[in-house]
């Protein structure tokens, strides 16, 4: 495994460490500042992904799987981040403080509609990550190089348009509250 690879990794293990960190400094030692100041740590972890997957591209390395996934990686981050971190927190407080409301379960049309704003997320989110990947093709200017990056791109394309027919399921087939028996 390559240095961006294991940046990438790295990456979004800390992300996670961060998270659980703002959020025990936030509700377990009742610290709010030091909370919000992990939690702003976030965003640090894409630029350093972003410097450490440019800075290999700039010396010269062939991109490989790991510098496109890293493209996906910033996007997904930046466009989902702070729903994550909510989702996260919501659970987080009623599972681990016992405070807050229990997080509530989606069906029917609410459920088809939440999955179609995570749609959207997703679309932008590969908006943003077929930019990042364009812009590098267009930087690096040599097919041979950059052949790892179309790859992702065309695989991630396939995965929206399948992730858009599973939001059209929601609405056409709703999905229920599970019976018991």
């Amino acid at each position: 495994m390559n240095l961006v690879a294991w940046t990438i990794v790295t990456c979004e293990v800390l992300f996670w460490v961060v998270i659980l960190a703002g959020f025990t400094a936030r509700y377990i030692f009742k610290r709010p500042t030091l909370g919000l100041i992990f939690l702003a740590m976030t965003p640090v972890l894409d630029i350093i992904l972003l410097i450490v997957s440019g800075v290999d591209l700039a010396r010269g390395a062939t991109a490989t799987t790991a510098h496109a996934l890293a493209a996906v990686y910033i996007s997904v981050s930046l466009i989902f981040g702070k729903s994550m971190i909510a989702w996260a927190d919501e659970r987080f407080r009623y599972y681990v403080t016992k405070q807050g409301a229990k997080p509530a379960k989606r069906y029917g049309l609410d459920y088809a509609k939440h999955y179609l704003r995570g749609w959207v997320r997703h679309l932008l989110s590969f908006a943003l990550g077929a930019a990042i990947l364009y812009g590098l093709i267009i930087w690096i200017d040599d097919p041979a190089r950059t052949e790892a990056l179309s790859g992702i791109l065309r695989i991630w394309s396939i995965v929206v348009g399948i992730d858009l027919v599973i939001t059209v399921t929601y609405f056409i087939w709703p999905r229920q509250a599970k019976t018991r028996g």
